[in-house]
């Protein structure tokens, strides 16, 4: 963690407004610790999945499968998934237990590790292709699948404070992407991201 950091503590994941707390995870810097190497970036877009009351969610049905068991309990944990066979997404569980609301982190801006995120990437230079999708950041960081059910509050992957604070007037929204089988709820503008960041995803 750097110096002037502070982790996100659970309580901070428990807020009942998923869209909220997707807003309040803009500025704040994602990270991972594997095997002593670490890697970093600011969150600079997110998307907010409300549980059973979002048909774009992967709870919208009500009830635990073995994929979304993660989502029902208390928030602050990680769900990660595959799509395409090939793409692992990084979602951040929230909310109380029995609640399966989660965000959804689309894109970061590199701050530690940036060389090590290259090498994962298979990429040479720091341009914003290295994180600026879903699948993208988390490759660049490490994460895969084993990373299912990891506590946000760990020493593995983590949510950090270093202060910055991104005013209202800086965050844009719009619809969520690749939901269109969410019907009216497809429409819904709950996807955030910092306005002319260039790791935002395309």
């Amino acid at each position: 963690m750097s110096p002037k950091a502070v982790k996100l503590p659970q309580a901070f994941y428990l807020h009942s407004d998923v869209v909220e707390i997707s807003l309040r995870l803009l500025g704040k810097v994602l990270a991972t610790n594997i095997d002593g190497k670490l890697t970093a970036g600011i969150i600079v877009e997110t998307e907010a999945y409300a549980g059973h009351r979002d048909r774009a969610s992967h709870a919208w049905k009500g009830s635990p499968t073995g994929r979304t068991e993660i989502m029902y309990r208390a928030g602050g944990l990680s769900y990660v998934y595959l799509i395409y066979g090939m793409h692992v997404l990084f979602n951040v569980v929230t909310n109380k237990a029995g609640i399966p609301d989660a965000v959804l982190i689309r894109a970061i801006e590199p701050t530690d590790g940036v060389e090590v995120m290259l090498d994962r990437r298979k990429m040479t230079s720091l341009k914003p292709a290295l994180t600026n999708g879903p699948g993208k950041l988390t490759k660049a960081l490490g994460i895969d699948l084993s990373f299912y059910g990891l506590s946000l509050t760990g020493d593995k992957i983590w949510i950090e404070d270093r202060g910055l604070r991104i005013p209202e007037s800086e965050i844009e929204s719009g619809v969520r992407i690749g939901v269109d089988y969410a019907g009216e709820h497809a429409k819904r503008p709950w996807r955030f991201w910092i306005k002319g960041n260039p790791f935002v995803s395309k």
